[in-house]
């Protein structure tokens, strides 16, 4: 079995309180596995784990076999590690069509201090610009992104992220602010990507979650609480009585 990503004892102490208790995840190259929990079960903090945001107070964490835990969160996107947030980190002054251009660029590691270079070279604008059309914002991609409604926001960035061509991709409740029309049609393109790139998805909406994912770990007060493909988790009691409900 390859592993795209693995934690060891993942544990993450705030003070007196345990944000992530011991937690040991195993995810296959190229599957799509989602994280899900009642509020408050650590997921958060486990994908900021993973990327580096915060630092785990001990454990590991494994970028296909290798220990990245003391590595920054920019190290880590040079491996291959990109995420989403619950709220966007976007510029707000420049366009779609800028911003897809300058991550495509500095993955290429090309000059990054004006854009008019950038705009000159033909490939990378057709890259951003096929990007940006593939999620439907086309016909934004000249517009200041601080205009854009916050759904278009939350497409823009999944885009930025698969801009730098991850080999594993996490995504933070990507589908919050995506009108309901498009929820669906937006995780078909994630989960539509190359095989061998690994998705990691944390989203509330289990009908989403169902669709989308292969695999899902469970997470309650900060530990793991079960695992198992959707079939399994769908029907494990356990897991209805601590975040589904009783009746779901």
């Amino acid at each position: 079995m390859n592993l795209a990503l693995e934690t060891r004892n993942l544990k993450k102490n705030f003070g007196g309180f345990v944000a992530t208790n011991d937690v040991s995840l195993r995810i296959v190259q190229g599957a799509r596995h989602a994280l899900i929990g009642p509020n408050g079960a650590g997921k958060t903090t486990i994908i900021n784990l993973l990327t580096g945001t915060l630092a785990p107070t001990s454990g590991q964490v494994l970028l296909h076999g290798e220990d990245i835990a003391k590595l920054s969160a920019h190290a880590r996107v040079g491996r291959g590690l990109s995420r989403t947030f619950q709220i966007n980190q976007l510029f707000g002054d420049f366009t779609p069509l800028d911003s897809v251009m300058l991550a495509i660029s500095e993955r290429e590691g090309r000059s990054t201090h004006i854009f008019a270079p950038l705009k000159s070279q033909k490939d990378l604008v057709a890259e951003a610009a096929g990007l940006l059309e593939k999620f439907g914002l086309a016909d934004v991609m000249g517009d200041a992104t601080t205009a854009l409604p916050y759904g278009k926001q939350r497409l823009l960035e999944i885009v930025l992220a698969i801009a730098t061509r991850p080999r594993v991709l996490l995504l933070d409740e990507p589908a919050a602010g995506v009108p309901e029309e498009e929820r669906h049609e937006v995780l078909a393109i994630v989960r539509d990507l190359p095989a061998d790139v690994t998705v990691v998805l944390i989203e509330h909406d289990m009908d989403l979650v169902f669709a989308f994912a292969d695999r899902i770990s469970v997470l309650a007060q900060g530990a793991l609480f079960a695992e198992g493909t959707v079939a399994e988790i769908s029907k494990n009691p356990d897991v209805k009585a601590i975040y589904l409900g009783e009746d779901a």
